[in-house]
């Protein structure tokens, strides 16, 4: 895990597939100047060594017990870490100081839309049919997603080894979101999709519905909406400080 910052309050930035930490949030190192980023790099993701299977559930015990082992944090994932960060914060809200998540596909909140179920079975028959190489899998996968990132071929050691990851990934619309629960924690929760998708505009909004979150439509960098930078940075910026007022006022 890197640590950007020393100022103002810990935010725990939980990153999706493919890439791992320093890549999924090089955008938000700007705010490192008026807050203290813990930059975490999943199970399996370069620098830490190659595992055979990932797993949200895994993933959400381990992000749980890092936050109440360091303390209370503002808690950000995106894609698959957006999933396991709504696993986390029902889990141990008490430890949770505010939580974004970004274009979650948690296509389970959803079940029975047409154009989820869709995309769904496009992703199975991916992940069945799709090419057996790693890169070409890889962009594929990151076509379909609808995510803004060129790949140099062949691809870094990094990379490479999250596409061998990708191929043994959990799907994450097993996931069951505990809505309710979500919606009784006190913290402040913010929901972002980046308005490319209908499916994800359709899953986000039931989210942010569901847990009583703002919902913000950031456009121009598609799933990877915190490539965007200073007005995804601003909307994290804009929750952290009302939370810190909320707890302010409530002791």
């Amino acid at each position: 895990m890197h640590r950007w910052g020393e100022l103002g309050a810990a935010a725990l930035l939980v990153h999706g597939s493919v890439a791992n930490g320093e890549m999924s949030w090089w955008r938000q190192r700007p705010l490192a100047e008026r807050w203290s980023l813990l930059v975490l790099d999943r199970r399996g993701y370069y620098p830490n060594p190659p595992i055979q299977h990932e797993d949200f559930e895994v993933d959400a015990a381990d992000v749980a017990e890092l936050l109440v082992r360091r303390g209370p944090a503002h808690l950000v994932g995106h894609s698959y870490g957006a999933v396991i960060s709504l696993l986390v914060a029902a889990r141990v809200p008490e430890h949770v100081r505010s939580l974004t998540v970004i274009e979650p596909p948690a296509f389970g909140v959803v079940p029975d839309d047409a154009d989820v179920r869709g995309m769904v079975a496009g992703m199975l028959e991916y992940w069945e049919e799709g090419p057996r190489d790693p890169e070409a899998f890889l962009r594929g996968f990151l076509e379909r997603a609808g995510a803004v990132m060129r790949l140099p071929s062949p691809l870094p050691p990094p990379l490479a080894q999250s596409a061998a990851l990708l191929r043994d990934e959990r799907s994450p619309g097993e996931a069951v979101i505990p809505l309710d629960e979500l919606c009784r924690a006190s913290f402040p929760k913010l929901v972002i999709s980046g308005g490319h998708d209908p499916v994800y505009e359709k899953i986000c909004d039931t989210i942010a519905d569901g847990i009583g979150g703002r919902r913000v439509v950031i456009e121009g960098a598609g799933h990877t909406v915190q490539a965007t930078g200073e007005r995804f940075n601003d909307e994290l910026e804009r929750l952290w400080t009302s939370a810190a007022a909320v707890a302010s006022f409530q002791r």
